[in-house]
């Protein structure tokens, strides 16, 4: 039986001084990601996240989940008036 290996946890530090291997010092991705013994795909990835945190675009936790809620809620209340619609103009036509 084979276990799943633990998966790796990286600091906010070395994100960014990973990114900066390849922003500031002029390193390939793949370079850099060889030598610090990482998949080129998470430097590319920390990168785009810090850019979109820099512009403002990425929203906290607490905030996404708040969104998806509201989104939820938003999509039911539609619902709801959709149901109230169709059900007004049934008991118009029933009081004709």
């Amino acid at each position: 039986m084979k276990t799943k290996a633990a998966r790796r946890q990286y600091t906010e530090d070395f994100k960014r001084q990973a990114v900066a291997l390849v922003t500031e010092q002029g390193y390939k991705v793949t370079q850099a990601a060889r030598s610090l013994d990482i998949n080129p795909n998470l430097i590319t990835q920390w990168r785009r996240q810090f850019e979109q945190e820099s512009r403002g675009e990425l929203l906290r936790q607490g905030e996404r989940e708040e969104l998806n809620r509201l989104r939820r809620e938003n999509r039911e209340l539609r619902l709801e008036k959709e149901i109230l619609k169709k059900a007004a103009a049934f008991f118009a036509r029933e009081t004709k």
